[in-house]
């Protein structure tokens, strides 16, 4: 009998799935608690999970249940997660002298979720997203551990909570030692500006930031951003903006109601930021109002950009959307933009990816709020969680410890899902395309 053969999409999702119970072996040993501490498997589970998905939901701790090598395992398994599985393994096999194989290449290409793009210059692109990455955590680690200086006692623990908190904000992965995510620097606009500025740089996406380095090396020459740099990009900050000014105006009368201007300002920006994938929080969470709560969940279904550390729907799967919709109102039949036309499979992906992501996001909320009957969970909170969850965002109101396992496990599923991509899942699944050799007559039917 021939062995069955795994596609690239299935070996990405197996890789994935194999890392998060590695790290879920390692993090439940003693060896790496605090003294006293006893953490069970099914904590260690959903923290290796939320880690390596770089979401941020957590049912414990982080700083009083790991000691300092609990917490390298733990920041370790966030760099996997963050900068992408196979782009470390493409840095081993090249320190290795190996060479990369065109199986290897469909690997890389499928784990930073350029399905469709050439497998020409992978491999240097893996080694320059590695550099760029390590790049920006190191200014970040440096800048913020030189800051911390004054909060903490030692050197060595004001260096290395600098360094957690730049890898936390640039893979936008929401874990934090301070048991408060950033609420303690809810008045530092230097740490809040630095966290926004390695958030962006994370979710923006890999490709974006190695066009800009291109662009500043030649100056600008004879340069030419791709479609979609300028679609990503336009697309991101259109959102952002949007964020700030309507996490502004829902709670300038509530949550930001004693704040003057600049306090206001600053919660909004920042939490338009976050939602966006990072899971830091200057502001308890849970005082938010119910239209906020909402609101600021639509922004983590959105997400990151495509091959950025982020999860969600995705910018450009908005925009092809609502170029699509735009051009379908204004009667026309091609979808154009920056002077290009938008692929007919990309626009019908991008409604294939919000249809999968609304049927599993109201799916997640039925089968949480059955397994939560009776407990009093409000459905906003359960809402906000699940899509905290799915969008790997990993901000909270506070009820992931507080949820029954099987609650839990949902939120698993969904973080695993929304790391590797509902297109990997989707391709995982998918039987080969076949062509059919005859066709039946085309009758058109009522819609809407």
């Amino acid at each position: 009998m021939k062995g069955k053969t795994w596609n690239p999409f299935q070996l990405i999702l197996l890789v994935y799935l194999a890392a998060m119970l590695l790290f879920s072996a390692l993090l439940y040993i003693p060896a790496f608690h605090e003294p006293g501490i006893t953490l069970s498997y099914r904590d260690a589970l959903f923290t290796s999970v939320s880690a390596v998905s770089v979401t941020g939901l957590v049912t414990i701790d982080v700083i009083e249940t790991f000691n300092w090598a609990g917490v390298f395992v733990l920041a370790l398994a966030i760099q996997v997660g963050g900068i992408g599985i196979m782009t470390l393994g493409t840095f081993a096999w090249l320190v290795l002298g190996r060479k990369i194989n065109l199986a290897q290449r469909l690997l890389i290409m499928v784990d930073q979720n350029r399905v469709q793009n050439q497998l020409a210059g992978l491999v240097k692109l893996m080694r320059n997203l590695l550099f760029v990455a390590l790049l920006f955590e190191g200014i970040g680690a440096i800048i913020l551990g030189m800051y911390y200086l004054r909060f903490f006692d030692s050197t060595m623990e004001a260096y290395i909570q600098g360094a957690f908190a730049a890898l936390s904000a640039f893979t936008n992965a929401g874990f934090d030692l301070t048991g408060q995510s950033l609420i303690p620097f809810a008045g530092d606009y230097f740490v809040q500006l630095i966290t926004i500025l390695l958030i962006f740089a994370g979710s923006i996406g890999f490709p974006v930031l190695l066009e800009c380095i291109e662009y500043i090396k030649q100056r600008g020459h004879n340069f030419r951003f791709s479609l979609f740099t300028k679609l990503t990009t336009s697309t991101y900050f259109i959102v952002f903006v949007i964020g700030v000014a309507g996490i502004w105006f829902l709670e300038k009368d509530f949550a930001f109601a004693g704040m003057n201007w600049h306090e206001q300002l600053s919660q909004s920006i920042f939490n338009s930021a976050t939602t966006r994938s990072a899971g830091l929080t200057t502001m308890d969470i849970s005082q938010l109002q119910i239209p906020a709560l909402l609101f600021m969940s639509s922004l983590m279904v959105i997400g990151a950009s495509p091959s950025s550390v982020g999860g969600g729907i995705r910018t450009t799967t908005l925009a092809v959307m609502f170029l699509t919709l735009r051009s379908f109102a204004l009667g026309k039949r091609d979808v154009k933009v920056f002077g290009r036309q938008i692929h007919r499979d990309d626009q019908q992906k991008s409604f294939i990816v919000l249809s999968i992501f609304t049927a599993m996001l109201f799916a997640a909320l039925i089968l949480v709020m059955a397994f939560e009957q009776g407990r009093g969970i409000p459905l906003i909170a359960v809402f906000f969680e699940i899509a905290s969850a799915f969008g790997t965002c990993g901000l909270s109101v506070g009820i992931t410890p507080d949820l029954t396992f099987p609650s839990q496990v949902v939120l698993m599923v969904l973080m695993f899902v929304g790391r590797v991509g509902i297109v990997a899942v989707l391709f995982s699944f998918r039987a080969k395309e076949q062509h059919s050799h005859y066709k039946y007559p085309t009758e058109r039917i009522i819609i809407g």
